[in-house]
């Protein structure tokens, strides 16, 4: 805890603003990236439609991309926390290991 003579309460602060900082930067970067995935959609959704020439199944495949994509995007965060689950037992393991 920081008493009133100390820098403490500067200190905090001084990290609070960077990491508010780091925040900005981070939606600043996201924003970015989301405006390029939208423009590389709408291309995307064009080259089907041309490459169809029915804009009713440019629209179905357009929509089951997206499908796939969330579904990829799940199934890649469930091995992300499957690696950190097996991660943590073999921690574990490596402790009882030790202690025998």
């Amino acid at each position: 805890m920081s008493k009133p003579g100390d820098n403490g309460g500067a200190d905090g602060f001084a990290r609070l603003e960077d990491a508010v900082g780091e925040l900005l930067d981070r939606l600043a970067q996201t924003r970015v990236r989301a405006h390029a995935a939208e423009q590389k959609q709408a291309e995307l959704a064009e080259l089907v439609q041309r490459f169809t020439g029915n804009e009713h199944e440019a629209e179905q495949i357009m929509t089951r991309l997206k499908a796939l994509e969330t579904e990829n995007e799940d199934l890649r965060s469930r091995l992300e926390r499957g690696r950190k689950g097996v991660e943590r037992m073999i921690a574990r393991i490596r402790f009882l290991e030790s202690q025998s």
